[in-house]
């Protein structure tokens, strides 16, 4: 029993690095912020398609390869909350884009086992960013979160500003994310795409691990369909018939994409549409979990891994992008390739 328990302890540590949570108390105080990235250097990018990083990685007995040389779209990916441990600098609130330490827990967490989806149909490109320390989600403290979130956005705007002037050359774009990525996420898609003429490059966007309300976006619509291009996807995962404590507050309204279908129709997607996940040691699991839609949650049964019996986790937040790996990459692949498709069909 204690190695199912390490097995699925491990397979879905993505968002946290370090011993534990620790709890910001100290007030947000702008003097002390780190220095801004700079992201002419390469350094500052957790992820170029011209240098090598974890997302090149492809999971172990999975027969994928990295196939980003070729590959005709991009993709920006914004990972999640990495900054979980006691600060060590004078800013509690956001963390150094240039740790060292931090950035290796990036690498060999997120960067590999979420970010590595999308290097099937995409080079991928990843900032490291002014993160927000995990505390802004549970602070009382809300101008020191907003602060804190605010100072992390701004980071990715201008990575992504950057990425366009100097990456892009006008190819097509997916904007993927997980957890405070999404949020952030969401953010960059109002301002640079929704009703935007950047609007006509987006192939799709992944914003992971964050309810999102059906309604969030003027223009841009939620998947529909598996080939549908210029979307938006969201998903939050927990065990089935489970409500967390904050479902009227946060989940009630929002919209849960299911990654098994493409759409929120109700019923049961059987795990024999899971085309594979990934665990311990970024090794590939066929037929991982099924997936149901339902009232803006989506609900798991249990891994389909040998001593499932034993599993007690409720909250599935940091594996909703892995438990679904094969089916998020197969769907990148598809829009994409639908995406030019229809560029080729209207001329543009």
């Amino acid at each position: 029993m204690t190695k199912v328990i390490q097995f699925t302890f491990l397979a879905i540590v993505l968002s946290s690095c370090g011993s534990g949570i620790f709890l910001v108390r100290d007030p947000f105080k702008p003097e002390t912020n780190p220095n801004a990235p700079d992201y002419s250097k390469p350094s500052l990018w957790a992820a170029l398609p011209d240098k090598t990083d974890a997302a090149d990685s492809v999971p172990v007995g999975s027969g994928l390869r990295d196939e980003q040389p070729a590959a005709k779209a991009d993709v920006f990916f914004i990972y999640p909350t990495i900054f979980t441990q006691e600060p060590e600098g004078a800013n509690k609130w956001n963390a150094d884009a240039a740790d060292p330490k931090l950035n290796e827990g990036i690498q060999t967490s997120t960067i590999m086992n979420q970010a590595s989806i999308f290097n099937g149909c995409c080079r991928v490109y990843s900032p490291y960013y002014r993160q927000a320390h995990y505390s802004v989600f549970l602070t009382e403290d809300r101008k020191a979160a907003e602060q804190a979130l605010d100072l992390a956005y701004e980071d990715v705007r201008n990575a992504f500003r950057y990425y366009l002037e100097n990456f892009n050359e006008g190819r097509p774009i997916i904007i993927a994310s997980h957890s405070q990525g999404s949020l952030h996420g969401e953010r960059l898609l109002k301002e640079f795409f929704d009703g935007k003429p950047l609007q006509s490059k987006l192939i799709m966007a992944y914003l992971a691990g964050r309810a999102i309300k059906r309604d969030a976006f003027q223009q841009i619509k939620p998947s529909a369909q598996p080939e549908q291009t210029g979307a938006w996807a969201s998903w939050c995962t927990f065990i089935s018939g489970f409500y967390p404590e904050s479902y009227d507050r946060y989940y009630k309204e929002a919209l849960a994409i299911n990654p098994l279908t493409w759409n929120d129709a109700p019923g049961l997607a059987p795990k024999e549409l899971n085309k594979g996940g990934v665990g311990l040691k970024f090794k590939f699991i066929p037929q991982l979990v099924d997936a149901e839609s339902h009232k803006g949650l989506l609900w798991i049964n249990k891994p389909y891994v040998t001593g499932r019996a034993f599993i007690r986790i409720k909250n599935w937040h940091r594996a909703d992008m892995n438990l679904f790996y094969a089916n998020i990459r197969e769907n990148a692949r598809l829009r994409t390739a639908q995406y030019f498709q229809n560029t080729a069909v209207s001329g543009r």
